[in-house]
């Protein structure tokens, strides 16, 4: 069997989720299946890894337009695979065009859906039709659909209502517990602007509505003076978007000390010693299928607090691995909560309560280590993604209509 995997995202040029996703099922897969990797950006050196760049005539298009360009070529050169698998509508048009023209199966996971990332169309402008376009397509015909938790197939269902259920199925995200651990570095915690000798409170994520980062901001107001805020966030989505966070990391800078942004890409190791000097970490998302984040804290033996939305509950079992704040959500896609203040207060008070028990933050920690290590191990989950390709390879099924 031959699988090529058709990602935007590949290490070295990795931004988000998808991308440590794709990474790390690669490397699972590579242990007994022939798996190509194409992807976008400059060459790679790996063996088996192709990337694509945007043809000379769409240079400064449309990034949706730009993406066509590479998705095209990415279809032409999977002509000998057995199947494809296309990650995030960046590349679920490859893996679309692949499967009609080669005749191969195709299998889709779903890391996010555009009908619930309105704001998308910040980005994009018109192109953001074009991604939905794009995804609803490779949807409705793919072989099988992989949702990264079971709140993301729900919300599969219900944003594409066509897509027959029996094609939809779950397999987690996952972390490798070997690579990200405890790692406790007094000194390199400090270099990197957090005291581990006051309590803390850590972010990691990108700039984008999804990720709730203003939210986070107006709660840290009601945080004790002691407890420091650490953001790692990078990558935004728009102008606007770093502008509103930006003046939100000014106006609570000047309120109170310890608050700490760094926004360019940190090393796994600068990271894992971020979890572990950190009390508490904090996942503010109002849309997120599930939170690779949130496994990396918790494999470093960090407690989680997170909004009770998406594949979130899946991952933290509230009160034994962190804390799940409650929220009431628009039905409009953009999943804004329904009363703004509401859910900044109580994420406020879930957090208060956290790094005020520093004891009971590190036995959550502990619990959220267990938990990682039975449940979420990239060996399973490659195991589980293999049984979907030999299902569809076995049924002979390809969808050319």
């Amino acid at each position: 069997m031959r699988v090529d995997v058709l990602t935007r995202e590949y290490p070295p040029e990795v931004y988000g989720g998808a991308g440590v996703h794709v990474a790390e099922l690669v490397r699972a897969l590579r242990l007994d299946i022939d798996t190509v990797v194409r992807c976008f950006g400059a060459p790679r050196d790996e063996p088996h890894t192709y990337a694509y760049l945007v043809p000379p005539q769409l240079i400064g298009a449309n990034p949706a337009l730009a993406t066509l360009g590479i998705d095209l070529q990415m279809a032409q050169d999977a002509g000998d695979a057995d199947l494809v698998h296309s990650h995030t509508w960046y590349a679920n048009s490859a893996g679309r065009i692949a499967q009609l023209l080669h005749g191969i199966p195709h299998v889709v996971t779903a890391h996010s859906l555009e009908p619930l990332r309105p704001w998308k169309a910040e980005q994009l402008g018109g192109g953001y039709r074009v991604s939905s376009w794009i995804e609803r397509g490779a949807f409705d015909a793919a072989d099988a659909v992989i949702a990264v938790s079971a709140g993301m197939r729900g919300d599969i269902l219900r944003s594409y209502p066509e897509v027959d259920p029996a094609r939809v199925r779950v397999v987690h995200n996952g972390v490798d517990p070997q690579l990200w651990h405890r790692d406790e570095d007094p000194e390199a915690a400090r270099a990197l602007g957090l005291d581990p000798d006051r309590p803390s409170v850590l972010f990691v994520g990108r700039i984008t509505r999804q990720k709730g980062l203003p939210y986070l901001l107006r709660a840290a107001r009601s945080l004790p003076p002691e407890v420091q805020l650490v953001l790692c966030a990078g990558a935004p989505d728009t102008p606007e978007i770093l502008a509103e966070v930006t003046a939100g990391v000014e106006a609570l800078q000047a309120e109170r000390t310890g608050v700490v942004w760094i926004d360019r890409m940190l090393q796994r190791r600068e990271l894992a010693v971020l979890h572990s000097a950190a009390t508490t970490f904090v996942c503010p998302s109002i849309y997120e299928p599930l939170g690779i984040v949130n496994l990396e804290a918790m494999a470093c033996g960090a407690p989680v607090v997170g909004t009770a939305t998406g594949g979130i509950p899946e991952v933290v079992d509230d009160g034994v691995t962190g804390r799940l704040v409650p929220i009431e959500q628009a039905d409009d896609g953009s999943g804004t909560p329904l009363d703004p203040d509401r859910f900044v207060a109580d994420l406020a008070t879930a957090l208060t309560e956290v790094v005020a028990d520093p004891a009971s933050a590190r036995r959550m920690g502990e619990a959220g280590r267990r938990r990682v290590e039975s449940e979420f191990s990239w060996t399973t989950i490659a195991e589980r993604t293999r049984a979907i390709y030999d299902e569809v390879l076995g049924a002979g099924a390809t969808t050319t209509a």
